[in-house]
């Protein structure tokens, strides 16, 4: 065992596994958004044409953090900020979710828990990447590739 991997704690490849998981699914969700449009999404209906230009661009996010989160596990060390900011972005997007619920009324059971994904499984993950993922310094500021 090379003296890095001693110095890497044991949770760190399933933490790795997590996100690849997460951006799995981001990629998946977000090209399925992209092609079927609102209509194709659980309990989705077909929607006025400014609503399904609007679903599918948002898609367009969703797709990319997927794209971003795997990319940022190339260089866990080095790539902090871009696994982080995407991490936040996610959980933040829960917010909005929690607005619809309460002007609009409850989603389909896969988005309930979609929601609960982002409000409380996403910023868990992102408070463990900032437990076992340290970020590279270089001239004591953080770098992101």
């Amino acid at each position: 065992m090379t003296t890095d991997q001693q110095e890497r704690p044991p949770s760190r490849r399933i933490l790795l596994r997590v996100l690849v998981a997460l951006g799995l699914v981001s990629i998946g969700s977000g090209t399925a958004g992209i092609v079927g449009g609102p209509a194709a999404a659980p309990g989705g209906e077909p929607a006025n044409a400014s609503v399904d230009s609007e679903y599918r661009f948002v898609n367009t996010f969703w797709l990319a953090a997927g794209a971003i989160l795997l990319w940022s596990l190339r260089r866990p060390e080095e790539r902090t900020t871009a696994t982080r900011g995407t991490l936040a972005v996610a959980a933040a997007g829960g917010l909005p979710r929690l607005v619809s619920w309460s002007r609009v009324g409850p989603p389909h059971p896969v988005f309930r828990a979609t929601t609960v994904l982002e409000l409380v499984v996403v910023p868990v993950v992102l408070w463990w990447h900032s437990r076992v993922i340290r970020p590279v310094r270089v001239r004591g500021v953080a770098r992101s590739r």
